[in-house]
């Protein structure tokens, strides 16, 4: 995975509840056995017409708006367990999803993709929707570190919690095995000291 610590960027828009992760990535499209190339079917049926052509009243198709964030309706990520839709957004280029709640599988499945689910509160995310409506360029710093989201045109930080265990994998780009490789010299050092019974 890609090393996560501060993000700057501008943000898509998607304020709608409870997205599931049938509309993030419909289930024809998990065919592959590889993670890539999902993102070119993100959003599938809400981002193309039956012929193919693109939607243009849908987010995503609006060059107003661009980003590695995408800012979510509540409850993002509920429905079926599939972590295509973590892979989806990644491979489509957000880094970042942020909503007032995430399905707790699908939150999971973000993490371990290198894919940010930050949780904000109700309040906090309406006042990030008007904020992006009235500026589409509105910049975002995500500082993985200090655990702050900061809107620098209004002043205003937000703290977010993390799992430490996860906060560290993303910072350093692990998986969960890159993770127990790194810890090899001390895993061989309490082999070393341990005392055998028999």
């Amino acid at each position: 995975m890609e090393k996560f610590q501060t993000l700057y960027s501008s943000a898509v828009p998607l304020p709608l509840e409870n997205i599931d992760t049938d509309q993030i990535i419909p289930a024809r499209f998990l065919k592959a056995t590889t993670r890539e190339g999902f993102g070119e079917n993100l959003f599938c049926d809400w981002r193309r017409n039956p012929d193919g052509t693109p939607k243009p009243e849908f987010v995503l198709n609006n060059p107003t708006y661009s980003g590695q964030i995408l800012l979510a309706g509540k409850n993002f990520g509920c429905g079926s367990s599939r972590e295509h839709a973590a892979w989806a957004l990644y491979d489509a280029g957000f880094r970042v999803v942020i909503s007032s709640y995430f399905a707790d599988i699908f939150r999971g499945n973000a993490l371990n993709t290198g894919l940010l689910p930050l949780q904000v509160t109700d309040a906090e995310l309406s006042q990030l929707f008007a904020w992006v409506e009235a500026d589409a360029n509105t910049q975002f710093v995500v500082n993985l570190p200090e655990q702050t989201l900061h809107v620098p045109a209004h002043d205003a930080t937000i703290r977010f919690d993390i799992d430490a265990y996860k906060k560290e994998c993303l910072i350093n780009g692990y998986d969960d095995i890159d993770f127990l490789v790194s810890q090899k010299p001390a895993i061989e050092a309490y082999e070393q000291n341990r005392t055998w019974s028999w």
